[in-house]
């Protein structure tokens, strides 16, 4: 079973990533209120870097990698966990309908 969610991960992550590239951008056209947030945050994120010596810029810009990573990892893993469970109550209904 483990090799099966493996095999699963590999094989769905360029369309989930493909996917939530796609959700990101429906949303920056059509949800003015993600739009607005995503500005303030970026907004922000320029104010703080800015605000910052000189001799912190480098931690700071790894600081915003890795929470950047962090994130596309837990995105990654949320969407795959809600496929694997539509996939299993797909499964449950269609052993419970036989």
């Amino acid at each position: 079973m483990l090799f099966i969610i493996e095999s699963l991960e590999v094989l769905t992550e360029p369309l989930i990533r493909s996917r939530l590239e796609s959700l990101y951008s429906d949303l920056s056209k059509t949800k003015s209120d993600y739009k607005q947030l995503n500005s303030e945050c970026q907004q922000y994120l320029k104010l703080i870097q800015e605000s910052l010596p000189e001799q912190l810029q480098h931690s700071f810009f790894l600081y915003t990698d890795a929470q950047t990573s962090l994130q596309s990892l837990l995105e990654r893993s949320i969407y795959l966990q809600g496929f694997k469970d539509a996939l299993y109550l797909f499964n449950e209904l269609h052993t419970s309908i036989n």
